[in-house]
């Protein structure tokens, strides 16, 4: 089976958002890691998206070579257990895939930067302590504790998908607070999209937002 989607956005992007909808509309998607009950395999039943990517691109052959059940990749970084691995700003790895997988499409979710960088701050430790302490392509150890360098962060990672994927029709961006953002996609990957909503929510802003 040969990839069909791959997001290129970030960690509170709507990925979870995305995941959800493309398997609604029939897709097997592996979103951040592989869940054991998507596979018999016990060596991939765990493991992350960002490791098994790596494996294959150091291997010599196609990065997604050990995730050929799957039909789309939501979100493929890994920050945690000692190990920070962000596929979606490696752009060898991204050329390999193409490589490999003629006609793939590219989607890059994304929020406001504001939105985006608050929600990371609320999501575990995620935006003060494990971006702060780890080496983040863009990101240095020691940078992204503040609102400020998160959101430098943020808009820099898609100006430089901007920049990579400028006027390629393979690559498509979206807003996932845009009404339009399932017709969009669902125009990109020649498939339309029954479900559309909200996923992974983070718990506290969700409280406040509907107290």
């Amino acid at each position: 089976m040969s990839l069909k989607v791959i997001n290129l956005g970030l960690p509170k992007s709507g990925t979870t958002t995305l995941a959800r909808a493309l398997r609604r509309a029939g897709m097997r998607v592996a979103d951040h890691r592989v869940r054991k009950k998507q596979t018999d395999d016990e060596t991939l039943q765990g493991a992350s998206v960002a490791v098994l990517l790596y494996e294959g691109y150091f291997a010599g052959g196609d990065p997604a070579a050990r995730l050929g059940d799957f039909d789309a990749l939501t979100e493929l970084s890994m920050l945690g257990a000692g190990r920070s691995l962000w596929p979606q700003m490696d752009f060898a790895l991204i050329d390999r895939l193409r490589a490999h997988h003629p006609g793939v499409k590219f989607l890059g979710s994304r929020r406001d930067a504001f939105e985006m960088s608050q929600s990371m701050l609320a999501w575990s430790d995620l935006g003060v302590a494990r971006l702060p302490n780890a080496a983040v392509p863009g990101l240095p150890k020691g940078y992204g504790e503040t609102g400020k360098e998160r959101m430098q962060w943020i808009e820099g990672h898609y100006a430089a998908l901007a920049h990579w994927f400028r006027d390629d029709p393979y690559y498509l961006e979206y807003d996932v607070a845009d009404p339009q953002a399932p017709v969009k996609i669902g125009a990109h990957i020649g498939r339309n999209l029954p479900w559309w909503g909200k996923a992974n929510v983070n718990p506290l802003r969700h409280h406040k937002e509907g107290a």
